[in-house]
């Protein structure tokens, strides 16, 4: 009779190590979602008119930029990213919009443009070395080149 207990017990415990193992693999592949930037408000943003809001409206109405235009402080961005992940994988995004306000010299906005994801672009660098433009030098010339260049006499070394 024993014999019967031990044969019923070690397949269950087998089934339920396997059922474990299961459980803990499926468990680390489930999706994350994140959320990075500005959250968006459908309401707020719509809100914002041509020729009636300025600066100081669009900034009490959405807050704060996200980021102001690099070449110009007549541009605020407001962007919105969202992104799924599978376990350890790299996240990838699934929707984004970008909410850009331009304004004119008075601080008056001149437009409000959206884009979405179909602006997202995979960059894919080729290697690990940057190519640049310039010369070619040996494994010597980097090492031995300044020898004599840096503090030579008549080279505006100091103390000359």
């Amino acid at each position: 009779m024993t014999t019967s207990i031990l044969s019923l017990s070690v397949p269950r415990a087998r089934l339920v190590a396997l059922g474990l193992v299961v459980a803990l693999t499926v468990g680390g592949c489930s999706q994350l979602k994140g959320r990075q930037g500005y959250i968006v408000d459908p309401v707020l943003t719509d809100s914002v008119s041509v020729g009636v809001d300025n600066r100081e409206s669009v900034e009490k109405t959405l807050g704060r930029p996200t980021f102001v235009g690099q070449f110009s402080n007549n541009e605020y961005y407001y962007v919105s990213r969202e992104t799924r992940q599978l376990a350890f994988a790299k996240p990838r995004p699934i929707s984004q919009q970008v909410l850009r306000v331009r304004f004119d010299p008075a601080g008056n906005v001149v437009a409000v443009d959206r884009t979405g994801i179909e602006l997202v672009s995979k960059l894919s660098p080729s290697g690990d070395k940057t190519p640049t433009l310039g010369r070619n030098r040996s494994f010597f010339e980097d090492i031995f080149g300044n020898i004599g260049a840096v503090g030579a006499p008549g080279a505006g070394a100091p103390g000359q």
